[in-house]
Order: structure tokens, then C-alpha cells, then sequence
């Protein structure tokens, strides 16, 4: 008997858990967008290279495309659905929308989930290729507009709105600091 190549499998995705049976080859953004309906996350490159495909997994960005669905199993996945609380948009997406982080707004869910990972692992001093003092004493960078491109250059945008993108992750990170 030939080994079966698919499998049963639940998806913990925003708080929901989703059972089903994919073929082992299928990817999470494919299960995401094919047989869940969420059509947040968007398919741009199918290489990884893009970011538009970004969701958190485990508060970590990961680029769905590359993901395959039946290694997120046990996994807590965020996409951008599942980022608002409710009606009450998210600070991160409420700055993309008050600073204008978008145009045609293709690649926005993907840049918002990797803004959300950005803020969290800067919160926790992850340095970054821009990062000028990564000794442990020096303590957590300042979030410039440098570090902010560097850490978002996994996202492309291609109406360059990179600008705009820049001041809402700084606005966002802000207003997250302040709150906390």
C-alpha cells in the first residue's frame, strides 16, 4: 500500500482552530487563502522574497509561502484578519492608515504583520544589520528610520510607498511605548 500524501491537521489560526486535510506539499498560505477563505495574505512572489505573504506564527514573522501547512500544526498563526480587536483597528494599522503606509494596498496586510514582528523584536532588543552597538550592555537600539528599513526590507512595496511605511511603523512603535 502506497504511504498516504495527505494528512488530517488542525490550524490554531487568530484564536480559531481550523481541521483539515491537506496534501502534504501544500503550503500555509495556500490553506489559508484556498481552502480557509482568508484572502488577507496575500501571494505575490511564491519565493519568499516579496513579504506579502507575512503572518506571525507564534508572534514571529514567517513568510507563508514557504511554510508548508502541515508544519504549522500546534503553531498559534496570526494573519491580518486577526489582528483588529473586532471594529477597533490595531494601533499598527490605524498609523498605516493615518500616515497613508499604502497605495494600492496589495502588499499592506504583509507589511502590517512584519511591522507587528518588527516592533515586538525590537521591544526585545533584537539587534539588526543595522544595529551600530550590539553588545548586550548597550541595551535596546533606538528605533530610527534606518533600523525600520532594515528590518522591514523583507516586505517590498512596488508603488514605493516606503516612506509612509517608515513614519507609521515609527508611529505605531510609539504610541506602543507609550502605552506599555
Amino acid at each position: 500500500m502506497a504511504p498516504s500524501t495527505s494528512s488530517a491537521l488542525t490550524l490554531n489560526i487568530n484564536g480559531e482552530k481550523h481541521t483539515l486535510t491537506v496534501d502534504h506539499r501544500t503550503t500555509l498560505l495556500d490553506a489559508l487563502r484556498e481552502r480557509l477563505d482568508l484572502t488577507g495574505t496575500k501571494k505575490g512572489c511564491d519565493q519568499g522574497q516579496c513579504g506579502a505573504c507575512t503572518v506571525l506564527m507564534d508572534g514571529r514573522r514567517a513568510v507563508s509561502c514557504l511554510q508548508l501547512a502541515v508544519a504549522a500544526e500546534g503553531r498559534e498563526i496570526t494573519t491580518i484578519e486577526g489582528v483588529a480587536d473586532g471594529d477597533r483597528l490595531h494601533p499598527v494599522q490605524q498609523a498605516f492608515l493615518d500616515l497613508d503606509g499604502l497605495q494600492c494596498g496589495y502588499c499592506t496586510p504583509g507589511q502590517i504583520c512584519s511591522a507587528l514582528g518588527v516592533i515586538q523584536e525590537h521591544a526585545a532588543g533584537w539587534p539588526s544589520a543595522a544595529t551600530t552597538d550590539v553588545r548586550p550592555e548597550a541595551g535596546v537600539p533606538e528605533l530610527t528610520a534606518e533600523e525600520i528599513r532594515e528590518r522591514m526590507s523583507g516586505n517590498l512595496c512596488r508603488c514605493g510607498a516606503y516612506v509612509s511605511i517608515v513614519q507609521a511603523v515609527a508611529e505605531a512603535a510609539r504610541a506602543e511605548e507609550e502605552s506599555a
